[in-house]
């Protein structure tokens, strides 16, 4: 068994919600490994070690990381190392990990895993989620000549040249950091794709008095649950309702907030769009419920990537065995996955009449959708569970 620290940025506590992170590391615990994870606290009095569904779990105290402007974010981020290592300190962690587990994002905590990798001689599994800072300026949130692109390239360099071994959510994204960065060795690199559990159903409210409360009843449900941020485009999905608003019974249902969402807001308003239902957030019960009850998952990525992004919001909908209906860039290659395991359509991202003729054909056949929603499900089951994932990384790693 190993003795593992994770670098964590986003790690909820289990008792009120889980995500990504903590169910891979709840897999590395009931595995008898011993895990300590190290991640923000929610405030400042929430601070110190302690168990978290039996996970030993170090929070610490950081500047505010979510749902705050650029340049604050942007300092909290650099921050976070010499944090995380002024509380492992405090709190006389002895480094003897065999193993450093680190997502990205952030690349900001390369300081602190190489601090812990020379003291204790543990090999660092980086697990590559975001390809920073070139996904910034794909949406132009950074200038791929100024000098804060270059800092931050030279921060991701370094990442990758510390890392042991990259975790790679598709081929795609092994192959752009093959032909971006001549210098990681590609023994470094394998698949490592998303993973999420399946769903547990509990007994929540009617069908007909959900449906009624979100004014959904006797409609054919599109749905997307999420960020609305510049990553999304979600213009994109408004255009595509839109072109369907002849079809009474089509509706796209749109649950988020971000940066993006008061531009979403309005537009729709502009555009008198009856055929749109926005909402900020639902109780995660009435969305599990929602999502089961839908017709349609919906997937939306900006045209302007250049990095391949692969959406871990379509285990949520492959899990409830729905069709998928994605609008995507033609640099990633979700959408040829999708093709593959046949439980959805894609579009290229702005392309509407492609889109719309997409979700029409999943609209008029019933049984189309139950395959698709059938074949999605088989497909988690067999490569995107937490156990999966577990698994990949062990086997890379002994």
């Amino acid at each position: 068994m190993k003795k593992i620290i994770f670098l964590a940025l986003g790690f909820p506590d289990v008792a009120k919600y889980t995500n990504l992170y903590t169910d891979l590391i709840h897999e590395f615990h009931q595995n008898g490994h011993d895990v300590l994870v190290v991640a923000p606290a929610e405030n400042s009095k929430d601070t110190g070690l302690r168990l978290e569904g039996g996970v030993s779990v170090l929070r610490v105290a950081t500047l505010p990381l979510f749902n705050v402007g650029t340049l604050k974010k942007g300092l909290a981020n650099l921050l976070l190392s010499w944090q995380y290592k002024k509380a492992l300190k405090k709190n006389k962690i002895t480094l003897d990990f065999d193993l450093i587990l680190m997502p990205t994002p952030p690349i900001t905590l390369t300081p602190t895993a190489k601090w812990v990798k020379n003291k204790s001689g543990a090999k660092l599994y980086l697990i590559l989620r975001d390809i920073f800072p070139q996904n910034a300026v794909d949406l132009k949130m950074m200038d791929g000549n100024g000098a804060i692109h270059t800092f931050f390239r030279k921060k991701e360099k370094e990442l990758y040249n510390v890392a042991d071994y990259m975790g790679c959510m598709s081929p795609a994204n092994i192959n752009y950091i093959k032909k971006h960065n001549a210098d990681v060795a590609p023994s470094k690199l394998h698949l490592l794709p998303n993973w999420e559990n399946l769903p547990n159903y509990k007994e929540g409210k009617s069908s007909e008095a959900l449906l009624n409360k979100y004014k959904l009843k006797d409609k054919f449900i599109v749905i997307f649950g999420g960020n609305i941020g510049k990553p999304q485009k979600m213009e994109n999905i408004i255009l595509l309702a839109k072109e369907c608003q002849d079809f009474s019974e089509i509706v796209f249902f749109i649950i988020g907030t971000g940066t993006e969402k008061q531009k979403l807001t309005n537009l729709v308003q502009e555009e008198k769009l009856a055929n749109v239902i926005l909402e900020d957030k639902i109780p995660k019960t009435d969305y599990n419920d929602l999502l089961r009850l839908s017709d349609v998952g919906l997937i939306s990525l900006s045209e302007d990537f250049t990095i391949p992004n692969f959406p871990s919001k379509v285990l949520s909908y492959f899990g409830n065995k729905k069709p998928v209906l994605a609008s995507v860039d033609l640099n990633t290659d979700f959408g040829t996955i999708l093709e593959e395991v046949k439980a959805g359509y894609w579009a290229a991202a702005g392309d509407t009449k492609d889109l719309k003729k997409k979700l029409l054909l999943i609209y008029h056949d019933a049984s189309l959708r139950a395959q698709m929603g059938e074949n999605g499900y088989a497909y988690m089951k067999e490569n995107l569970l937490p156990d999966k994932a577990y698994k990949t990384i062990i086997e890379v790693t002994t």
